[in-house]
């Protein structure tokens, strides 16, 4: 117990001491620049983001752009998720999908937007382009934590015919959740900084990558310091709340082994 609050202090302070830098870094640089349209102030910005924050127009943005976002993490997680589960039962389907894995991963993802605009819609390409990144991801991860499951396990709920309700929420669950769940906010994380991208190059409408194109055309530099602040912090508030949500896991996971 010591050593955890020694390492949660630890890591407190660790992010402190790494904000302060940031923040150092960015007066610097404006105090060399002095120019609003090459590195905006940090009060501009900070003057921004709170007009942002009771912005009617910014939250339907924000609240559109979150939407594509998780839509798209849940269809990758769901069909990796699939694919991962049938990998482990066929070797030779897991054959097929390694290569197109190696695929998407190395797909441009401009000219995949350029490519879907034609096909789709600003709405739709960037559900599309964040699905081809998110999907090899996430299913690699799936599939480690699957090949990681003791396979005495499984012989031995074969052996006592344990029901599969049990299987699943005594056996795979608990072994397979605490791999995956710290690293699912990173992933929507990451989600969310493609999803804007994506929105940016599609110029989508009503959306945080529309409200970043349009502050770049005005040369509106502290409007979009504000945004990527916005878009940062709510990264930061994701990844921390998966963290508190992979702990619980993994004490529920310690308290299903010790029950078995």
């Amino acid at each position: 117990m010591k050593n955890f609050l020694k390492n949660k202090k630890l890591n407190i302070i660790c992010s402190a001491a790494a904000i302060v830098l940031m923040l150092a870094v960015w007066l610097i640089a404006y105090a060399c620049v002095k120019n609003e349209y090459v590195v905006p102030s940090v009060g501009a910005s900070f003057k921004e983001l709170g007009s942002l924050l009771v912005s009617e127009q910014f939250w339907s943005a924000f609240g559109l752009t979150l939407l594509r976002t998780l839509e798209a993490f849940l269809f990758s997680f769901l069909f990796a998720a699939a694919f991962a589960a049938i990998s482990a039962i066929s070797k030779s389907f897991a054959a097929v999908v390694k290569p197109v894995i190696s695929v998407l991963r190395t797909l441009p993802t401009l000219a995949i937007v350029l490519i879907l605009l034609i096909w789709t819609t600003p709405k739709t390409a960037p559900v599309i382009v964040t699905i081809l990144v998110l999907f090899p991801i996430i299913y690699t991860r799936i599939v480690a934590a699957i090949s990681g499951i003791d396979g005495r396990l499984s012989d031995m709920a074969k052996v006592y015919r344990i029901s599969n309700r049990d299987v699943l929420f005594k056996i795979y669950l608990p072994q397979t959740l605490p791999n995956i769940l710290p690293q699912t906010g990173a992933d929507i994380s990451l989600g969310l900084k493609v999803t804007i991208s994506a929105e940016v190059l599609a110029s989508t409408y009503k959306s945080l990558g529309g409200l970043m194109q349009n502050a770049r055309l005005y040369l509106d530099m502290p409007r979009l310091a504000a945004l990527t602040v916005i878009t940062v912090l709510f990264g930061l508030i994701i990844d921390f709340a998966f963290a508190q949500l992979a702990r619980i896991t993994y004490k529920w996971s310690r308290k299903e082994g010790a029950r078995d």
